[in-house]
Formats: structure tokens, sequence, C-alpha cells
């Protein structure tokens, strides 16, 4: 069974996720796995929101916990995502999974039939 960690989300990104998503076209896993993050998202304003946790914009390490390989990238909406040096789109399954997470969790995503396990490892902003 895969049990997913709490995760935090601001207003500011939950109003700019939902604007996103229901102007998608198109049907997408990732859209409904997204709704489904933000109605079990624990909601903060975004004066509010832990140095630790994953935002819109944030700057993170992670790893794959299936490869060991690590990754820094910067978590974006997709249209920011070609201005941005090392830029996630949130409509990645990798971006989605993120978006919320605490440094130390880690989350197993689905993705194509198994898991993407990821584990974060730091979140700075700019």
């Amino acid at each position: 069974m895969n049990t997913l960690p709490p995760i935090t989300v601001s207003t500011t990104d939950r109003d700019r996720l939902f604007a996103l998503l229901d102007n998608f076209k198109g049907e997408s896993d990732q859209i409904d796995y997204l709704y489904d993050e933000l109605a079990r998202a624990h909601i903060v304003e975004a004066d509010a929101m832990p140095d630790d946790v994953v935002t819109l914009g944030s700057r993170m390490r992670f790893r794959n916990e299936s490869t060991g390989k690590e990754h820094e990238r910067a978590l974006t909406l997709p249209h920011e995502a070609q201005s941005v040096s090392d830029a996630i789109s949130i409509l990645t399954p990798a971006g989605a999974a993120l978006l919320g997470l605490k440094v130390g969790n880690d989350i197993q995503w689905p993705l194509q039939g198994h898991f993407l396990r990821l584990r974060l490892l730091a979140v700075s902003r700019t």
C-alpha cells in the first residue's frame, strides 16, 4: 500500500494550480493526481509556509531512490519552465510529486504502472 506523506501548499500556489488545471485541455493522469494532492494538502497563507517545504519557484535537491541519482531543479509552472535554468514543470511526475513535500520526506508517485520514489534533500527559495 502506498502511504503518502503529509504536504503543505500555500494559498497562492493552490490558486495558481487550480487556474492551470481548470484550463488544461486533454486527459492526463498527472492532472488527476495534482487535483488529489491539492485536496489532501494542508493549506496555509504564503507568508506562513515553512522554509523546508517545496513551493512553486523553489529550488530543490532530490534523489531518485530507485537509481540513487540526485537532481537539483526549480519547480515551475509549464509556461515558466523554458525561462528558468534547470526547471522542472509541475505537470511532470517528479514536479507534481515534490509539491508541498518537506525536506527529509520521501514519496512514491504513480508512474506508468509502477512508482517513482523520490526523497527531498534540500529546498531554497529565490
